[in-house]
C-alpha cells in the first residue's frame, strides 16, 4: 500500500530518545523496521528549532546537525513549528510553611506541531496522497484529525506508539485504527545513520556528545 508516515517529533524524542543512546536516528530506516511490507512514499516529521539552554548551550548545533542528516532522505520533509516562552506564577507542589506558596516560572511550550500535522495528514487524506497514513504518536489530541482522515477521506489510519505501552493514549485507541505498534528499543538500535554521511554542502557527522 502507498503509505505516508506522520511523525510527531517531540512525542518520539520524549517518548524513547531521551537519555538514551539511539538518537541519530534515521527516520527511513525505522519506518523500513516497523511497516517492512508498505511502500512507504512520504515521510513528514514535524518538530519546532530549540534555543540554547545555559546548561545544554550546544543542543541547537545538534538539533541543526540531525535535521540536516535527516533531509538527506529523499521522500522526507521536515515541517517546524516554534517555541513559546512565557513567564507565569505557579504554585509550589511541596511549599515550605514558612515560604513562599507561589512561584515565577519560565514556561516553554512547543506549538504547531499537532496543528501542523493534523493538517498535512488531512490535506494528503483529501488529495488522496496515499493509501494508507501511519501517525507516530501518543498526544490525544490529534484524535479528530484522525477520526476525519479515516471517516470523511476514507483513509485508513495506523498507529505507532513511541511511549511505553503502559501511557499508549486511550482516546488515540477508541479510533480502532488499522493497527497499533510499539517502538521497541531494538528497532532503534537498528535504525541509526552512519557515524558520517554527505549532503550538497559536505560531511555530516554525529555529534560527538548527546
Amino acid at each position: 500500500m502507498r503509505t505516508n508516515v506522520y511523525i510527531d517529533g517531540f512525542n518520539l524524542y520524549y517518548g524513547c530518545l531521551k537519555g538514551r543512546q539511539h538518537k541519530w536516528l534515521d527516520l527511513d530506516a525505522l519506518c523500513r523496521k516497523l511497516l517492512p511490507s508498505h511502500d512507504i512514499q512520504r515521510i513528514r516529521y514535524f518538530t519546532a528549532r530549540i534555543t540554547a539552554r545555559c546548561d545544554d548551550p550546544d543542543s541547537p548545533v545538534r538539533q541543526s546537525t540531525y535535521l540536516r542528516a535527516l533531509q538527506t532522505i529523499p521522500h522526507l520533509t521536515v515541517h517546524l513549528g516554534h517555541f513559546q516562552e512565557t513567564r507565569t506564577v505557579m504554585p509550589l507542589a511541596h511549599p515550605d510553611p514558612n515560604g513562599p506558596r507561589m512561584v515565577k516560572v519560565i514556561k516553554t511550550e512547543e506549538k504547531g506541531s499537532d496543528v501542523n500535522l493534523a493538517s498535512h495528514l488531512l490535506l494528503d487524506a483529501s488529495r488522496g496522497d496515499c493509501e494508507l497514513a501511519v501517525v507516530i504518536s501518543n498526544d490525544s489530541d490529534l484524535k479528530e484529525p484522525i477520526r476525519m482522515a479515516m471517516a470523511e477521506y476514507g483513509v485508513p489510519v495506523g498507529l505507532v506508539n513511541p511511549h511505553r505501552p503502559q501511557f499508549r493514549s486511550r482516546d488515540l485507541m477508541s479510533l480502532r485504527p488499522l493497527f497499533f505498534k510499539q517502538i521497541k528499543e531494538n528497532a532503534l538500535k537498528a535504525s541509526q545513520f552512519p557515524e558520517a554521511l554527505t549532503d550538497g554542502t559536505g560531511e555530516i557527522r554525529r555529534p560527538a556528545k548527546w
